[in-house]
């Protein structure tokens, strides 16, 4: 099943840059082993307004307990919210 994440990401207050620039260097890695594992299938970002960290991601899981499983073993998901959203095959999907 596809999943699509709106995650919107805020750093706590005072974290220093050094642990920022570390965790966000953790959670490309951490993406590109869930991509090579099938989960993680898209992400993009969309146009925030200045100070927004916004990503949108396309997801495939079981099932969102699952998703939500995975999601959890982001370095920066404890800094996320997240809204899920989940995907059906539309009928007139052309890419089916």
């Amino acid at each position: 099943m596809e999943f699509l994440t709106n995650m919107v990401t805020q750093v706590p207050e005072r974290t220093d840059e050094a642990t920022v620039e570390e965790t966000k260097a953790r959670e490309a890695t951490h993406s590109a082993e869930l991509a090579s594992q099938g989960h993680l299938l898209r992400l993009w970002k969309p146009p925030v307004v200045p100070g927004e960290w916004r990503t949108l991601g396309l997801w495939q899981a079981d099932d969102e307990q699952q998703l939500a499983a995975i999601m959890a073993t982001m370095p920066l998901h404890p800094w996320m919210t997240v809204e899920v959203t989940p995907l059906t095959p539309h009928p007139s999907d052309p890419g089916t």
